[in-house]
């Protein structure tokens, strides 16, 4: 389920078009190939997954946010 580069742009088109933000980077994990990192001015904000379910591909988000980050 690796992710093609073409969907990585996409992805992070979207993610920019979405959030209205430029300066989305995504990058592949180096032991996953379901996931990819997805980074903000080169910090780290989230992993993205693929689902494929039933022939239908699907994304999830996952971004943590840390207490000490809400300061």
């Amino acid at each position: 389920m690796s992710f093609s580069a073409e969907e990585m742009s996409k992805l992070k088109s979207y993610i920019e078009r979405v959030f209205k933000c430029s300066g989305i980077t995504v990058k592949k994990r180096d032991k996953a190939d379901d996931s990819i990192e997805v980074m903000m001015d080169g910090e780290f904000i989230g992993v993205l997954y693929k689902i494929i379910d039933e022939g239908e591909t699907s994304y999830d988000f996952n971004m943590a946010i840390l207490d000490i980050d809400l300061i």
